[in-house]
């Protein structure tokens, strides 16, 4: 939601007759199956038939809408946009087998947000102190403020707006909860927990819901529609990674500015959920075979990010808010390495605050790079 699917929809078809419909309109609540048609034939009868695409902006609003839309794209190509994970769950991914592109949108990037602010960036300013001390500064604004485009025309004031959005429309409405106090504790609790472990068993100890079914309901509700996300503990064997707590990430860092509970400003994990989101990102948007993990063994070492593609750990990433060699703790180091020996992997990268360098321990390289320099590169 607020990410800009639909000027996104807008811009691929900018050169082409197409045909737009917002199903997220008040008016046009009510609406089911039946009504979609007639729909269709009231916008036919407004701007004529010679359309050859058709963006069905929201269509998840509208109960019964996949037969419609499979319906449709026969005769014309089709672009849905819904700010739920399972948009393209069930019936229509079924009837669309091998027929269709799925896309996650997400907030703006760093390097969306400096073109957006209109900062113009070269490989050769990377070099200049002046420019470096730039890039440092807007990284700090956008880990507070995010990468929600309105923020950056209404004020931070709208990113509890758009919170309040997605659990009253996205979540609350869709999914009849009627438990809303709760619900929303849960939802508050989850953000103010980013880049931190969780257990739906205490998650239902600390909210009193009688079934753990009922908490990892609500969560998988979040997730759905794109407030939060988990990552996995990276096991060889399934079923333990499956029973291993989880880590949660809030998908915007300006949403946990804006809503989180936090007695004092934790900048080492706000720049991990910023690189969780970036990595999600990635994925999404270039690098579709990557799996994302974080890594922890009975000693409580622990990697922030494991990379696997395929069979093969590709990367194994930790991030802390450090501005030199010394205030890289030896913990970080040492699960590193143990991580790396254990998942046979040589590629390990330190995201820092303000430190670039590559050093050796143990018959291992790790490079370091500043978060900035990383976001930077964000391809």
């Amino acid at each position: 939601r607020r990410s800009g699917k639909s000027i996104f929809s807008l811009f691929l078809l900018k050169e082409k007759k197409f045909g737009y419909l917002n199903f997220d309109d008040e008016r046009m609540a009510g609406m089911d199956a039946k009504d979609l048609n007639s729909c269709l034939q009231a916008f036919y009868e407004l701007h004529g038939t010679d359309v050859e695409h058709i963006i069905l902006d929201e269509i998840q609003n509208v109960p019964g809408w996949k037969l419609f839309a499979n319906r449709l794209r026969r005769t014309k190509r089709v672009i849905l946009t819904g700010s739920n994970a399972k948009l393209l769950s069930g019936e229509l991914a079924t009837h669309l087998t091998g027929r269709y592109i799925d896309f996650t949108l997400y907030p703006f990037s760093f390097r969306e947000y400096l073109k957006m602010k209109d900062i113009k960036i070269t490989e050769e300013d990377l070099y200049s102190t002046k420019k470096i001390a730039q890039l440092k500064k807007e990284m700090e604004e956008y880990i507070l403020e995010g990468g929600f485009p309105e923020v950056h025309k209404f004020g931070r004031i709208i990113l509890g707006r758009i919170y309040e959005d997605i659990i009253q429309k996205d979540i609350l409405l869709r999914y009849g909860i009627r438990n809303r106090k709760t619900f929303a504790e849960i939802a508050k609790y989850l953000i103010s927990q980013f880049s931190s472990e969780i257990t739906y068993t205490k998650l239902k100890n600390i909210t009193l819901i009688k079934n753990v079914h009922t908490v990892k309901n609500y969560v998988d509700y979040l997730v759905n529609a794109y407030l939060i996300f988990i990552l996995e503990r990276y096991s060889p064997k399934l079923k333990k990674q499956m029973i291993a707590p989880k880590k949660v990430y809030c998908t915007d860092s300006g949403i946990i500015n804006s809503v989180a509970f936090m007695v004092s400003k934790n900048m080492g994990k706000l720049m991990e959920n910023v690189v969780a989101v970036e990595l999600k990102r990635r994925k999404s948007y270039w690098h579709g075979n990557i799996e994302i993990y974080y890594w922890k063994d009975h000693q409580q070492r622990e990697v922030d990010f494991v990379l696997k593609k395929g069979a093969k750990i590709e990367q194994l990433i930790q991030v802390t808010y450090a501005s030199g060699k010394d205030e890289i703790s030896s913990i970080e180091i040492k699960a590193m390495l143990k991580a790396s020996n254990e998942l046979k992997c040589k590629n390990l990268l330190i995201l820092t605050w303000d430190y670039e360098d590559e050093f050796e321990v143990e018959n291992r390289k790790i490079k370091c790079i500043p978060l900035w320099k990383w976001l930077f590169h964000s391809y």
